[in-house]
């Protein structure tokens, strides 16, 4: 019997969602509570989008009537809207509902005009997990859920193969490629420093707005200092993550960055912004180096005191990997999980007496 129904995108779906889902798969509540992944988004053509939706709906009809729990996640606008009819379905089924909320936005999410969803979703829902206490705050200043809003950080990878690859001098940015996560800025900053460290390079692991950001660089006079992979995962994601020596990601908006999470768990020093979940947990100068969303020159200052340092360097690597064992440890996260899925259990058990 499924006990709890995970609704979320494909696992074949690129983005944070997708890499959190399939991190609370390798838990053990996952298996305690028979977890199935209902998979309603995939990246393909909207024809093909409308028939993974219709089929995710029936797949989630045909279990619902036995599961306990239904572990909704939502983001943007559109993904919430998209999963109201889960919701709905849920509570007319008596099950206890948990919204997780990934949103990296408060003005296009609950600040914005969509936010009579989220009202509906969040006063409705039995709880909601938020990736951050700034993101609890700002949910309750809106919506004063109060207790019901609970924060569960997203976990670290921990599909970190075996093999070794030697250190390069490279600064690595990895996630779409786009202006809300700031990689032009990335690309100005490093051109004003490179001269100075000419054996330097930047590499990008997304995909995107690529042809844009090659412009630029080019436009810049450093298209032979920037690589870029395009989007990456298993050996070539381990491989260029390993060989990396900084880690940099100049975001303007977050919910709590998965990249930011991989760089921990690999033992990166992080250079990057004090956004979504990152305030909750950052040191500047002793866990990461902070500058603020579109100061390309405080940027390009953190890069090159990170490049010039390898004492910090080391320093800040240590700091990455201390966070990853406790803070981000998945196991601890997992836990988590399956403590919030035992006391809705619990709270259902007492109100069915």
């Amino acid at each position: 019997m499924c006990k709890v129904l995970i609704v979320a995108t494909s696992r074949r779906t690129r983005g944070g969602i997708t890499a959190v889902v399939k991190a609370h798969e390798q838990g053990k509540q996952w298996r305690d509570w028979s977890c199935r992944w209902i998979e309603t988004n995939i990246d393909t053509n909207w024809f093909m989008k409308i028939l993974y939706f219709f089929r995710a709906l029936l797949e989630y009809i045909w279990y619902l009537p036995k599961c306990r729990i239904v572990h909704i996640h939502i983001s943007e606008p559109f993904s919430a809207i998209r999963k109201i009819i889960f919701f709905v379905l849920g509570k007319l089924t008596h099950k206890k509902i948990i919204v997780h909320f990934h949103s990296f936005s408060p003005e296009t999410t609950i600040n914005g005009k969509f936010w009579k969803i989220y009202r509906y979703l969040f006063s409705k829902a039995d709880k909601v997990i938020v990736l951050s206490e700034m993101w609890k705050k700002y949910v309750n200043d809106v919506f004063h859920l109060g207790d019901k809003v609970v924060v569960i950080y997203n976990p670290c990878n921990i599909a970190i193969l075996n093999k070794q690859y030697s250190k390069t001098k490279q600064i690595l940015y990895a996630g779409t490629l786009n202006s809300r996560k700031g990689y032009s800025d990335m690309i100005r900053a490093f051109a004003k420093i490179e001269k100075s460290f000419q054996d330097w390079k930047i590499i990008f692991a997304g995909n995107g707005e690529i042809e844009a950001a090659k412009a630029l660089a080019t436009s810049l006079g450093i298209e032979d200092k920037t690589i870029f992979s395009g989007w990456v995962g298993g050996e070539q994601k381990d491989k260029i993550f390993k060989e990396s020596s900084i880690f940099c990601l100049p975001s303007y908006a977050e919910g709590f960055p998965m990249a930011v999470l991989d760089a921990f768990a690999y033992g990166l020093p992080v250079i990057t912004t004090p956004v979504g979940g990152i305030p909750d947990i950052a040191i500047d100068g002793q866990n990461m180096l902070l500058f603020n969303p579109g100061d390309i020159d405080g940027l390009s200052e953190q890069m090159s005191h990170l490049i010039s340092s390898a004492k910090l360097r080391d320093e800040l690597s240590k700091a990455s990997l201390e966070l990853a064992n406790t803070t981000f440890n998945i196991n601890t996260i997992n836990r988590q999980i399956g403590e919030l899925y035992f006391s809705l259990q619990c709270q259902k058990d007492s109100n069915e007496k």
